[in-house]
């Protein structure tokens, strides 16, 4: 697969709606100092003041090192699942219109297929409305 680096671009590449693409959007927590997970439909955008009330604390752009040191994966990469120390995750209910959804799989050059179902048990995330 060629570099995914947009939600559209992996779409177009793997061949599904632009929703089935399950982005990992991570924020650092400003009270905890760690990383927050949500999982969301590729046409869709995680609303802040949704996402902070949801983590109970403000929410911060988590840089590069936070993401790199608390998944073990990089930024254009973060699968859902899989991480060195899993965060607090929440689930877009939107993932669950689908039979299929395609998520990153470590890299920026590699997704994986799973029923959104099991995406949600593995992840741990929480379903919640969290998108603007």
């Amino acid at each position: 697969m060629g570099r995914a680096g947009t939600a559209q671009e992996a779409a177009d590449l793997v061949g599904c709606a632009l929703d089935q693409i399950a982005k990992s959007i991570v924020f650092r927590g400003e009270t905890g100092g760690t990383a927050i997970l949500f999982i969301t439909a590729g046409g869709n955008r995680v609303d802040p003041g949704r996402a902070s009330a949801l983590a109970g604390e403000p929410l911060a752009k988590a840089d590069a090192a936070l993401i790199r040191a608390q998944t073990g994966f990089v930024i254009g990469g973060v699968a859902p699942i899989g991480h060195l120390t899993p965060p607090r995750a929440f689930f877009d209910p939107r993932l669950n219109d689908f039979d299929v959804v395609w998520a990153a799989a470590g890299t920026p050059r590699h997704v994986f297929a799973a029923a959104p179902a099991d995406l949600l048990r593995l992840s741990g995330a929480t379903v919640a409305d969290f998108t603007a």
